[in-house]
């Protein structure tokens, strides 16, 4: 069960040192967003993200940056974190897409295994069991 404060997302968008100023461009790009919190991050080249996964991914955030012409941090350890980031975000989308109750496939499995005959079952022929 996906809980409300377990889809909003913390982020931080890395660009690239060069050209310089364009985590302040960023946050004046963000700031106009419903439903988006931005802020400067920890570094001068970083601006930090608040927002649902229900409305934004960073991968929607940065792809849209990219497109404008800005540069992201293209370090491996940022593109790894970045891949780990853009899939755990999808898979957690399309689990608010899903059903929210399940529970009653598990049943009909919890049912078929309490009637099905349990203990050791040995499928082999009478003959063979003996063979040693």
């Amino acid at each position: 069960m996906i809980r409300p404060h377990d889809i909003v997302k913390t982020r931080e968008i890395l660009f690239s040192e060069l050209p310089p100023g364009q985590a302040g461009q960023a946050l004046n790009v963000l700031t106009g967003l419903d439903d988006l919190k931005a802020e400067r991050g920890a570094h001068e080249n970083a601006v930090r993200v608040t927002y649902s996964v229900a409305d934004y991914t960073l991968e929607g955030l940065e792809s849209a940056f990219t497109a404008q012409g800005f540069h992201l941090d293209n370090s491996l350890l940022s593109r790894i974190i970045r891949a780990l980031i853009y899939y755990c975000e999808e898979v957690q989308r399309a689990n608010l897409a899903a059903p929210e109750r399940q529970d009653r496939n598990r049943e009909i499995y919890v049912q078929a295994y309490a009637h099905h005959p349990h203990g050791e079952k040995d499928d082999r022929p009478e003959e063979w069991r003996e063979y040693r």
